[in-house]
């Protein structure tokens, strides 16, 4: 895989069992650019090592006055000199290569896993940790799959290193034999401690990552309630507290280097002395000492990389445990069975009982927010497993077939859910509205459904275009330069354009004020006449407009009907649309309140001045 052939066709099904499992998928996935870059490697690697033979030949042949062999030398150290370059050339081509596109295998892996969860990945992961390991820890994955051929190069060269030395000149060889596996093996002991220290300091940074992206996400709430401060204090002492674990890992880092400039200095020191002895007693040749001499002292190149890939395994092992954290999710345990059809028919959750009739508009009023959005989820099949239940949570039907089992695709096209919170990207209205839909809502239509034509002249008016056209203006990232209506009204405008067989709405109309509520609830019934509607909501302005409403007290279906039958006969859902105590439903149980009327005839009432 070159640079130029990204991205990946097809990046794979990655081993989630753990981070190591995780780390060594990728390492084999590229097994191509590997032994490449191990090939490259060892050229250079040997090239360097073979300089000390040419150094040792030219010293001989200048104590033994020679100078055809100091010529034969000196081309051998040019030789060696080119191939050295071309070695230290490619191997950090290849080396690049396989980071970036180990990198790139990753970004794939979470983006595709992120279009699969949808807006679940967030209520399962901590949106601190997504934004960690699709950035940082990319990095790091990809910097441990670079260094692991530069390393194997190393290790390879050191045992041909020994080898040679113990054949050419075995009483010095043999000591430097011995003593190159002990000093690549010294640090051991120390790295269990030094990974500990990264892995908090992993653990911290993505703590104030996490607080960071939550304090900019809130930042208008904490403008508004003078909190800034506060929550710039926490970020303060979270941010100290990244920086004292990483001066506690950057020290035994420090120590571990400190041990591998020790010991290779022990090492020369004791060769140098034993050398200097052979030599005095004639046992061995001037030239010989410098070759061994030269040769372990170039030997400290490759003993580097035994601590890079020591530093990049204990970064990139919690790094890659995060990425398995997310890449381990699923949409659901059941294989996709169907072909890639849309089904069609009435939406069915048979955990609570809900009924959504195809091509009606059916309102959902539920006391516990959290229940509903859980509900929403569910129906959308993004439904996080009950660890709690005996077995498997039953599937969301539609048309009498399973969401579960259809392609994600399919699934996706057939139900479309809008949560309490949608997110706008940043780019232009033109481009926000660009979603794969069926072709058969208009962006205008939709806009028009939403209510959207304030936004559109607070859009056209900040628009940098000489015609002012508002679909050319940009939108900031989530919306931030909109009011909180304004940006519900956009999302569900998109929503709307996608046209689905079945769109869920969870409390579409919460931002908004009542007459622009009556408003909205009459466009999107009026759009999707035909289509089937599920809209969570407490408002009686909407759920008069609904064709039928259907309460839940607390994960199960109680009563259904029309606004207005729900309101006279049953009590509990009369106390969570009018709020009203038990004591006021007491009062009420046998009177029809003038006041059920009134959203019919306010709704009428705009619907005539519109």
């Amino acid at each position: 895989m070159q640079i130029r052939d990204l991205p990946y066709s097809d990046p794979g099904d990655p081993d989630v069992r753990s981070g190591p499992r995780f780390l060594l998928w990728l390492g084999l996935g590229q097994l191509t650019g590997q032994l490449k870059s191990l090939s490259w490697g060892l050229m250079h690697q040997c090239a360097i090592a073979g300089l000390p033979l040419g150094v040792g030949l030219a010293v001989q042949a200048v104590v033994e006055r020679s100078g055809g062999d100091l010529a034969f030398a000196g081309v051998l150290i040019v030789a060696l000199g080119v191939l050295i370059a071309v070695g230290d050339t490619m191997l950090h081509r290849t080396a690049v290569t396989n980071w970036i596109t180990a990198a790139a295998r990753v970004q794939q892996l979470l983006a595709r896993k992120t279009a699969e969860l949808g807006s679940a990945l967030t209520r399962r992961v901590a949106a601190g940790e997504v934004v960690a390991v699709s950035t940082g820890d990319v990095e790091k994955i990809g910097w441990f799959v670079e260094a692991l051929s530069r390393f194997a190069a190393a290790a390879l060269a050191l045992v041909l290193i020994c080898v040679g030395l113990v054949l050419y000149l075995p009483s010095l060889g043999v000591l430097v034999a011995v003593a190159v596996p002990a000093l690549a093996l010294a640090v051991l002991p120390l790295l269990p401690r030094a990974t500990r220290r990264a892995d908090i300091q992993r653990e911290k940074a993505g703590h104030a990552t996490e607080l960071a992206s939550d304090t900019v996400a809130g930042l208008r709430v904490l403008r508004g309630i003078g909190g800034e401060e506060l929550f710039l204090g926490r970020y303060r002492r979270a941010s100290q507290e990244v920086r004292k674990a990483a001066v506690r890992s950057a020290r035994m880092w420090a120590l571990i280097s400190a041990i591998q400039v020790l010991l290779p200095g022990v090492l020369l020191i004791a060769l140098v002395w034993h050398g200097a002895t052979l030599v005095q007693d004639g046992r061995i040749e001037v030239g010989q000492l410098v070759t061994v001499y030269s040769a372990a002292t170039l030997m400290l190149f490759p003993l580097r990389h035994f601590e890079e890939i020591a530093m990049a395994y204990s970064f990139s092992r919690p790094s890659a445990q995060r990425a398995v954290r997310v890449l381990s999710l699923k949409r659901s345990d059941q294989a996709s069975t169907l072909e890639a059809q849309v089904p069609g028919g009435d939406l069915y959750d048979p955990v609570t009982g809900l009924l959504a009739p195809r091509g009606l508009f059916t309102a959902v009023v539920c006391g516990d927010p959290d229940e509903a959005g859980r509900l929403a989820d569910r129906l959308g099949g993004h439904a996080e497993p009950d660890e709690d239940a005996s077995g498997p949570v039953p599937s969301v039907l539609l048309g009498g077939v399973a969401l579960d089992e259809l392609p994600l695709g399919s699934a996706r096209t057939a139900v479309l859910v809008q949560d309490k919170d949608p997110v706008l990207l940043s780019g232009t209205l033109r481009e926000l509205l660009d979603v794969p839909s069926s072709g058969a809502v208009a962006a205008d239509d939709a806009l028009a459904a939403a209510q959207c034509a304030d936004v559109l002249d607070a859009l056209a008016q900040a628009s940098v275009d000489a015609d002012g056209d508002p679909m050319n203006t940009r939108i900031t990232e989530r919306g931030r330069s909109l009011s909180g209506g304004q940006r519900q009204r956009l999302a569900l405008a998109r929503s709307l354009v996608t046209d689905p067989e079945a769109l869920v709405l969870d409390e579409p109309t919460s931002a908004v004020d009542s007459h622009t509520e009556a408003r909205v609830a009459a466009g999107v019934k009026r759009l999707r006449e035909g289509r089937t509607t599920v809209a969570f909501s407490s408002s009686p302005l909407l759920l008069d407009l609904a064709d039928r409403v259907v309460l839940l007290d607390g994960d199960t279906v109680v009563a259904a009907g029309t606004h207005r039958e729900l309101l006279r006969d049953e009590p509990r859902y009369r106390a969570v649309v009018t709020r009203e105590t038990e004591d006021e439903g007491g009062a009420k149980d046998g009177i029809t309140a003038i006041e059920d009327l009134l959203p019919a005839r306010a709704v009428e009432e705009i619907e005539e001045r519109a």
